[in-house]
């Protein structure tokens, strides 16, 4: 896989967190660095883990399912994709949240970073080193999540969820590049 694919890829998965980040500063009276470094770190931090993740529960399993592994690959990150999407078009007010808690930036840091086992899955699949793909995905949500924590003190209501529409269409385009450059 080459890098241009693992950069798309990273910005689709940094999308969530990068939604949540935009609503997160558009909610947020006052937003120090230090803040929302910490919350970009954590967003990072777990994005560059589940891939990891994902990898290594698919390397386990890889012969049983290596015949099918092209097609895997594409329906998992359509899957995902598409459920990205699909949550762009909810509720927006039910995405706001006062300044993040500990216990609540870890939760939301787990939730935003599923996707990113599955791409990890994925990613085993086409027997692609997962090293550099994860610390890429982790340094590009932890970049765009800060920037996203400021850019929602300033114009966070004219955004709403299109972020995590454009991220679910990056993943599915990723998956029919995978699926046509196979077979």
């Amino acid at each position: 896989m080459d890098l241009y694919s693992i950069i798309f890829i990273a910005i689709g998965l940094a999308m969530d967190a990068f939604a949540v980040s935009i609503t997160s500063g558009a909610v947020v009276d006052r937003i120090k660095f230090r803040y929302g470094l910490k919350v970009a770190s954590s967003f990072g931090f777990f994005q560059a883990i589940m891939p990891i993740l994902g990898w290594l529960a698919g390397k386990s399993f890889f012969d049983m399912i290596r015949p099918a592994d092209t097609w895997v690959a594409f329906i998992l990150l359509l899957t995902i994709g598409i459920k990205m999407i699909y949550n762009s078009f909810q509720n927006i007010e039910k995405k706001k949240i006062p300044k993040l808690s500990g216990k609540t930036l870890l939760m939301l840091s787990i939730a935003t970073s599923i996707d990113a086992l599955a791409v990890g899955l994925s990613l085993s699949l086409v027997n692609v080193n997962i090293f550099i793909p994860a610390l890429i995905i982790g340094l590009t949500t932890l970049l765009l999540s800060m920037v996203g924590m400021f850019i929602g003190k300033h114009v966070g209501h004219l955004f709403g969820n299109r972020a995590e529409l454009l991220g679910g269409a990056i993943l599915i385009l990723i998956g029919f590049k995978i699926l046509l450059t196979t077979i």
